[in-house]
């Protein structure tokens, strides 16, 4: 190659590079064609002398600057002289051409920025910030929990990243969320196992990260790979991450469990769900008890240090809070003990669990606490009887819950399954459930189709729950049919003449006060749980183990009790005394469910409140439950 096409063929290369450098280059290349143009009349004027008519020669800096001026059209309209005239008039043409390309280059250059931002790619540069990574249908609670939590903080934010169109992202949130108070949504575009995208979401400065499970088929792997991806990266932060993680599938629990560690709290959504329904399904009301624990809007648990109680016994130290409930303690290993015996003693650094309206309300009670021991009633035996219990409807769960009813039903309970899903009867026919505590029958039928209900004797069930097909139909239809399952079963009860204890799963809550006129004794919104619960978990390191526990047969669990088994409920009782009853028979009086409650309920509770102040003397009526946490 000659040594001239070898250089035009350089200096081409490098003006092509240049020119695709972007906008900033592109700025460049024009102002240098203005500075030549400049330079060039500038000098051709100094040494011609060329002046306008009348004028006298001027020098090479005034010419520039002359020069300088004429680059802009309107500038020339007053000039003397055709010599003069034709120099502004190339300076001017040459101008139009670098102010026109500039005007092109900008407007470009912000509509590529705007493209940039559209995809959403930039780093977040947060601190302190709570990050979402994946998109469910779980997300719009979350957010809306969250934002109830930041309202106390400075200038919140919540950092969202999933496979989803920025742009889309924030149209959905501000259609399904109402308010964000003083909370701000930023939105990323970007896979969440992915190392690289992740640095875009800045994990090292957040306070708390939740990982939902998406929408797909390989869901739970998504959520392991992206826990993974922040737990090992190389350029994580030294202190441990606040890592909430959705899983679907409880075989997938122990490699989560190995890939997140102690920085990682698992919640198994499956086994959640089904756990509550089968608690509800045995005690109308429970569903708002849960409710009322998870969301932000009331009151909620905390988990912190009380140094007051150190060296204090259990029993003493729930009667010394008049605003708050004590259930347990956090021992300094992390294990959590829900109603320990009442003899067990604080020991130094162990952390108290308590149901609080918020943090600032936790303090012991400075007054006298009044008990009314004269009121207090001995303990009543309780004989469990066998339970005959229908379960309409199937999907992933029902397993889960046939397996966790068998292990509450007393011997010689039966349970009959009645669905429309293909194959279920198999699958039936394999679950693990010792016969001799519970029978099980499963019949293939249209759970909606009055007839076929008709045929199963619904009346003499002592409970019937209705699961949604959420794995063969989508959200809404599965919502649909439950429903209609719901208006026959209350047309059934109604000829019948027989109240029918009946507890539905609802996928979507937008559909749960349609479903109110079916006139069931309970609703269980699947996602809402799961929204709350990572929310929850998502500030409180402990709040998985404490659920656990509170759904687990083996720890203490949540009960509704008849009040008058506790006090007598002839003249006005205060909740020390309910408390205290419930201590002597190694219980926690957390609440009380009164029935046909005339009191407006704009929470939709049911008439259940949670941490009643102890000193205010109320009048209970028989129908009324004290809500306990007990061992049996």
């Amino acid at each position: 190659m000659k040594t001239g096409s070898h250089w035009r063929a350089r200096l081409r290369y490098e003006f092509d590079k240049s020119m695709a450098a972007g906008a900033i280059a592109l700025m460049g290349w024009l102002a240098l064609i203005s500075l030549i143009v400049i330079v060039l009349a500038g000098i051709f004027l100094a040494l011609t002398g060329i002046a306008p008519e009348g004028g006298e020669p001027v020098s090479f800096i005034e010419a520039a600057w002359e020069s300088l001026m004429r680059m802009d059209a309107g500038t020339m309209g007053g000039d003397i002289g055709w010599s003069f005239r034709m120099v502004s008039l190339v300076v001017t043409i040459a101008g139009i051409f670098v102010f026109s390309a500039l005007i092109g280059v900008i407007s470009s250059g912000l509509e590529n920025k705007l493209d940039e931002l559209r995809k959403g790619r930039s780093r977040v540069l947060e601190a302190d910030h709570t990050i979402i990574l994946n998109w469910s249908p779980s997300i719009f609670d979350i957010i809306s929990e969250l934002v109830i939590a930041n309202q106390s903080r400075r200038t919140p934010r919540i950092v969202i990243m999933a496979n989803k169109d920025k742009v889309e992202m924030e149209d959905e949130i501000a259609t399904k969320v109402d308010d964000l108070k003083n909370t701000r949504i930023i939105c990323r575009s970007g896979d969440p196992t992915d190392l690289y995208d992740l640095d875009i979401v800045n994990a090292q400065t957040s306070r708390s990260i939740i990982v939902l499970s998406p929408e797909d088929d390989d869901a739970d792997s998504r959520v392991i790979k992206s826990v993974l991806a922040l737990v090992n990266d190389p350029k994580r932060r030294t202190e441990p991450y606040m890592i909430a993680a959705e899983i679907r599938d409880a075989a997938n629990a122990e490699v989560a469990r190995i890939v997140g560690g102690s920085e990682m709290q698992l919640i198994l959504a499956d086994d959640l769900i089904s756990r509550i329904v089968v608690h509800t399904s045995r005690q109308s009301g429970l569903s708002a008890v849960y409710s009322e624990l998870l969301d932000f809007d009331g009151c909620e648990i905390y988990t912190l240090e009380q140094p007051e109680l150190t060296g204090k016994p259990f029993g003493t130290a729930v009667m010394s809070y008049q605003a708050s409930t004590l259930i347990g303690i956090c021992d300094n290993n992390g294990a959590v003990h829900l109603n320990p015996p009442p003899n067990r003693v604080f020991e130094a650094g162990e952390k108290a669990i308590i149901i609080s309206e918020d943090d600032a309300s936790i303090k012991l009670d400075a007054g006298k606490t009044t008990v009314a021991q004269s009121l207090i009633l001995p303990p009543v035996a309780r004989e469990q009887q066998a339970e005959r219990t229908l379960i309409l409807g199937w999907n992933r769960r029902g397993p889960i819950i046939a397996t966790e009813l068998s292990r509450y039903v007393a011997p010689g309970s039966h349970l009959t399954i009645a669905a429309e899903t293909p194959g279920f009867v198999d699958e039936v026919s394999t679950l693990q459930i010792d016969r001799d505590i519970m029978t099980v029958d499963a019949r293939s039928i249209d759970t909606s189709h009055r007839g076929t209900l008709n045929e199963l004797d619904i009346p003499s069930y002592d409970h019937v729950l209705v699961l949604g097909y959420s794995d063969t139909m989508a959200a809404q239809t599965a919502d649909t049919h439950t429903l209609i399952t719901l208006l026959q079963l209350r047309q059934i009860a109604e000829r019948a003449g027989k109240h029918i204890s009946v507890v539905s799963e609802m996928i979507d809550i937008r559909n749960r006060q349609l479903a109110e006129v079916t006139r069931a004794d309970d609703f269980v919104v699947s996602n809402k749980l799961v929204s709350l619960m990572l929310a929850q978990a998502s500030e409180n390191a402990y709040m998985a183990a404490i659920f656990g526990e509170l759904l687990d047969e083996a720890g203490s669990e949540i009960y509704m009790r008849p009040i008058s088994d506790y006090v007598t409920i002839d003249k006005p009782v205060n909740f020390y005394t309910v408390t205290l009853s419930a201590l002597r028979r190694g219980e926690v009086a957390i609440g009380y469910r009164k029935q046909n409650d005339a009191d407006p309920d704009p929470r939709r509770l049911g008439g259940v409140v949670v941490n009643p102040p102890k000193a205010l003397m109320m009048r209970f009526n028989p129908d009324d439950m004290v809500i306990v946490l007990a061992a049996d």
